[in-house]
């Protein structure tokens, strides 16, 4: 489990905040909030919680409330803005230029098989590249196996926003030993349902009808803006379902 401390811009990381793989041959991973000066200083660049995973060898700094800023591997909700010869061009956050999807950027896509996509299309991606020099490049397969693993158009459903954290807590592959959520497998202990969640802060929810896929997301955005703990979870799942 990931340990926090708190720090505030500019602070210069010692190296004994900094984790320890087990396997050493793991690269020190830098996430949000984060920034590497050459050879061998880390600095911060927000305040919040700095967030230590020895076991995946990263580190970050949370930011629940702030700006989404791409950083490469991160899987987003985008939707399509407009299309060129070769991109589309999708928005992740309202504040950032668009990123760029090559059009044949999915699995075994060619240029008679590739997705139309349209205007308002929403996809599933993965940021490829990212900079502050250069528009972000997304993509619609995982880049070390060639496979969609889930990404490509999202169609149906409905997008509800969460705050960057909760985000970041749903992707966690132990959800309740990692980030303190019991909600999603409460909610799909009585509902069918498919989600994709977006490092940006965007959960897209399609179930079995507008009603139940409203109740999966009211349950994720009341568990997130109230910090709802494992217990609290489990009430709050059970009084959406009798309101239903």
């Amino acid at each position: 489990m990931a340990s926090l401390t708190l720090v505030i811009p500019g602070e210069v990381l010692s190296e004994d905040i900094l984790p320890v793989p087990s396997n050493k041959s793991i690269p020190l991973r830098l996430g949000p909030g984060l920034r590497h000066i050459p050879p061998s200083t880390v600095t911060t660049t927000i305040a919040g919680p700095l967030c230590v995973d020895g076991r995946k060898n990263a580190v970050w700094v949370e930011n629940n409330r702030g700006r989404y800023i791409p950083q490469p591997n991160d899987v987003v909700i985008a939707s399509v803005h407009h299309s060129s010869t070769d991109w589309y061009h999708c928005a992740i956050t309202p504040h950032t230029a668009f990123a760029l999807l090559p059009q044949l950027a999915f699995e075994g896509a060619t240029k008679k098989t590739r997705p139309q996509l349209t205007s308002g299309s929403l996809i599933y991606a993965r940021v490829l590249s990212a900079s502050k020099h250069l528009d972000p490049e997304i993509v619609c397969y995982n880049p070390s196996t060639g496979k969609s693993e889930g990404m490509g158009e999202l169609k149906g459903g409905m997008v509800f926003d969460v705050s960057l954290g909760m985000a970041r807590r749903l992707l966690l592959n132990k959800q309740r030993d990692e980030g303190g959520l019991i909600v999603l497998d409460e909610l799909a202990g009585e509902l069918a349902f498919e989600i994709a969640v977006g490092r940006n802060g965007k959960v897209w929810v399609k179930a079995d009808g507008v009603k139940a896929t409203l109740l999966v997301g009211k349950a994720l955005q009341d568990t997130d803006r109230d910090a709802l703990k494992i217990d609290e979870q489990r009430k709050l799942v059970k009084k959406l379902l009798r309101q239903t």
